[in-house]
């Protein structure tokens, strides 16, 4: 969606708390644009008082708010080339048109206008539980991760944990008024390292899915590099667990996603299905993303590989006699024919006999 004609494109400005400088980089952008002659309004923004904030909305008109939110039909009738929204996580007043900010935000890109907008990784809806676990803090307003998959451009704002007690503690954050014991409780250095590596990664992985829809457009088979992924190819006839233990800890080796996948290219009896469910039990267990395909198992694979930007493959030793491997190309033989840009790890059966 974030290429679709007509509509406008959003850049988010995302960051791991309140104070990294989110929306002063956002109006430092749009003074750019506006210098190069794009017609920018701002549609919403709070500068909570924080003189460097202000002083760069002097140049910039301000669409007259409607019921103290984003005037979505005033903006429109307006039709700027771009509109400044803060805070897309906001919960609009009950008589709004819409609930949510984010919501008044799709209209206008609907319409073909261009949004700049802030928004912390806090308050992504998938992070919503990890977040309170990390923080003792429960988000309430939250954004569905789709907006942060669907924009056009994402920007990570980032300020060292350190810095960013230190702006707390001089009174920049929220000037004129005492910090309160919750957001003191949030603005511990152990929670905000956590919520740094978050926005990190969501900001690696919008440039990694980027990557991936270039190569499909250029039709490049060959992967990038540009994140190690790992892909551990689990069988239903023995146990995986050995695969996706060193899976894991290649992974984190790598500091890279690990994906576990088992292709259905026939019919698999109970027994199968129990040692499935045991690799998947392990593999959800540490964390490892999960993948069920059905086809033929070696192009499954192979293609599967290619569309995720696979680095890394992980397979067991083949059960295959010489008569077999004379008679019928092995699966790692297709592998390794196929993805010639791929590392693969061939792994020992953990019952395999010693000189086996």
């Amino acid at each position: 969606m974030k290429n679709q004609p007509g509509r406008g494109k959003h850049k988010i400005f995302l960051g791991f708390a309140p104070g990294v400088g989110k929306t002063y980089a956002m109006l430092d952008e749009a003074h750019r644009r506006q210098r190069r002659g794009q017609e920018t309004v701002i549609g919403v923004i709070d500068t909570q008082d924080r003189a460097p904030v202000g002083d760069l909305l002097h140049d910039f008109e301000q669409v007259p708010p409607g019921s103290e939110e984003l005037n979505v039909d005033a903006i429109l009738a307006r039709k700027p080339d771009l509109v400044i929204v803060d805070e897309l996580e906001h919960k609009n007043a009950p008589t709004s048109r819409n609930e949510r900010r984010w919501q008044d935000v799709e209209e206008l890109l609907a319409a073909g206008i261009n949004v700049l907008s802030t928004l912390n990784v806090s308050s992504l809806e998938s992070l919503n539980d990890h977040v309170a676990d990390i923080t003792g803090v429960k988000v309430e307003d939250t954004v569905p991760d789709r907006i942060l998959g669907e924009a056009y451009e994402v920007e990570l704002v980032d300020l060292t944990p350190r810095a960013l007690i230190n702006r707390l503690e001089r009174g920049d954050i929220y000037p004129g008024r005492t910090v309160t014991g919750q957001e003191s409780a949030f603005f511990r250095e152990g929670n905000l390292a956590a919520l740094r590596e978050m926005a990190m990664r969501e900001a690696a992985s919008h440039v990694d899915e980027d990557l991936v829809a270039y190569r499909k457009e250029k039709r490049i088979e060959k992967p990038w590099a540009a994140q190690d992924r790992v892909m551990i190819c689990l069988s239903p006839t023995r146990s995986s667990l050995r695969l996706i233990r060193r899976g894991w800890r290649m992974g984190q080796r790598m500091h890279g996603d690990v994906i576990a996948v088992h292709v259905e290219d026939g019919p698999i009896g109970e027994k199968e299905r129990k040692i499935l469910a045991d690799d998947f039990k392990l593999a959800e267990k540490l964390g490892i993303e999960t993948v069920s395909l059905k086809g033929e198992l070696a192009p499954t694979l192979i293609d599967f590989a290619k569309e995720r930007n696979v680095t890394q493959l992980i397979i067991g030793h083949p059960e295959r006699s010489r008569i077999q491997e004379i008679m019928k190309a092995s699966v790692l033989s297709e592998l390794v024919r196929s993805l010639k840009t791929v590392d693969i790890l061939v792994v020992a059966s953990e019952n395999a006999p010693v000189g086996h």
